[in-house]
């Protein structure tokens, strides 16, 4: 039972039930307080009225009522004194013993609202029976004042009554208010509200099943725009789902063609290798032609069977130094001092940087080997600069090149896979491959520029890890 009751708190319908109920029971508690303290003033303003009659009656047989019928009307006045002025003469009409000493007076001439409340929930916390004197105004204008006095254990036990009586109205009227409320919200917000959890369960089960996308039909115009924005999400999503499936086999299918021509390219790449050192001059001219064509095929096919993999492994980060890391990557792509390409490293000796060695390398070498194929398809001279530095926040790599420049389709989808091919016979998977691996240290890889001067990539590597130093 207890289980049942924490989960009905938790729902929207009982918490919203819960401060409906408060919510109404502050409300009734405002109007409590004034009505008690009005309830106690009409008590006394009644008994003046009565004492008022009393003395009139007294006034009117000029003093000769016996003491029996005097003590009978303040009796039936619930009063013991009545003290009437009038024409400025303060004549004491009615009295009787008083049981003790008065303990205060309560002028409701000038009691104001605030006054009225304080005495009257001194009255309710005070249980004493206690003797107190009335002063208010006659009505009918048969004086200028007129002064009782009572006991006030009458009073607060009217008052109790009073309040017991108007405590369980407020609570009747809080139930029956915050049941109706609730059952306007759960039909109005919480049933719209569980019908779009079910629909997103029920998708969640099956996204590419475009029949489970919702049908937005809420009348309420917030809800109805979270269906309709559901609805597009759900959408686009199961089109994307069912694009990636597609990819996914294309991919498949490519990588198995990719890697059996791998294998073939290879079996005749060797046999290139054998018969590049023929001495005939017609095949002399023609081998490097030939090996460099079979070479890019192998490249591609390699490059292609890479990507296709499920994910980059995690990267092992290890403090290296950067220097010597793009010096093995310039001399691994060939950039030597007799070629007509110029590498220029300009980094500190001492810069070390927190990467995985081996996922870095790749990058650079992407990176540097796309700048030296820019350069080489000019004809001319060219240099490829590679800087670096750091601040506070992350360590910071620059590969610039003097080549022609990006083409503006190349631009737009540098990044993606098979779409951002920077040269003639590129596939775009290099640019690809590099940004991932970057992403995967927690940085990025951008395009700073490209011009008719050459081209620049940034690398950010972010110094904040969660991992030790190696």
């Amino acid at each position: 039972m207890s289980a049942r009751r924490r989960s009905f708190l938790n729902t929207l319908s009982g918490r919203f039930l819960i401060l409906t109920v408060i919510f109404v029971m502050l409300a009734e508690i405002m109007i409590f307080v004034p009505s008690i303290a009005r309830f106690r003033a009409d008590f006394m303003l009644t008994r003046l009225k009565q004492a008022q009659i009393a003395a009139l009656t007294q006034l009117a047989a000029e003093d000769m009522i016996m003491p029996e019928l005097e003590a009978e009307l303040l009796k039936n006045a619930e009063v013991y004194n009545v003290v009437l002025r009038r024409d400025e003469v303060r004549q004491l009409v009615l009295s009787s013993p008083v049981p003790g000493e008065i303990h205060d007076t309560f002028d409701l001439r000038m009691t104001g609202p605030l006054e009225l409340i304080r005495d009257a929930f001194a009255c309710l916390l005070d249980p004493t029976n206690r003797v107190v004197r009335v002063i208010g105004y006659p009505v009918q204008d048969a004086g200028t004042l007129i002064e009782i006095t009572i006991e006030t254990k009458p009073m607060r036990d009217a008052m109790v009554d009073y309040g017991l009586r108007i405590l369980v109205l407020s609570a009747l009227i809080s139930v029956v208010t915050a049941f109706l409320l609730f059952l306007a919200v759960r039909r109005l917000l919480v049933l719209p509200i569980r019908r779009v959890v079910r629909h997103m369960q029920t998708y969640a089960e099956a996204p590419e099943d475009a029949r489970r996308v919702i049908a937005p039909n809420a009348d309420v115009e917030e809800l109805r725009a979270a269906e309709e924005a559901l609805q597009s999400m759900q959408t686009q999503l199961t089109s994307a789902l069912r694009q990636k499936e597609r990819l996914a086999q294309l991919g498949g299918a490519v990588a198995k063609i990719s890697h059996d021509l791998r294998n073939i390219l290879t079996t005749a790449q060797l046999f290139a290798d054998r018969i590049e050192g023929s001495a005939d001059p017609t095949v002399a001219r023609s081998m490097p032609k030939l090996v460099n064509s079979i070479s890019r095929a192998v490249s591609l096919c390699e490059s292609t069977l890479a990507f296709g993999k499920a994910e980059e492994p995690s990267p092992t980060l290890r403090r290296l130094n950067l220097a010597h890391l793009v010096g093995e990557v310039a001399e691994g792509e060939g950039l030597g001092a007799e070629t007509q390409i110029t590498c220029l490293i300009d980094i500190a000796s001492g810069l070390m940087v927190r990467a995985d060695g081996e996922q870095l390398y790749r990058v650079l070498s992407n990176l540097i080997r796309n700048a030296r194929q820019a350069i080489e398809a000019t004809g001319q001279p060219g240099t490829i600069e590679v800087s670096a530095g750091e601040d506070e926040t992350e360590w910071w790599i620059r590969v610039g090149d003097t080549g022609p420049g990006l083409p503006a389709k190349a631009r737009e989808h540098l990044f993606a896979a098979f779409q951002g091919g920077a040269r003639k016979g590129g596939i775009g998977l290099g640019l690809a491959i590099a940004a991932e691996l970057v992403r995967g240290h927690g940085g990025q890889l951008e395009l700073a520029r490209s011009d008719s001067d050459g081209t620049e990539f940034l690398i950010h590597l972010p110094k904040a890890t969660t991992d030790t130093d190696g």
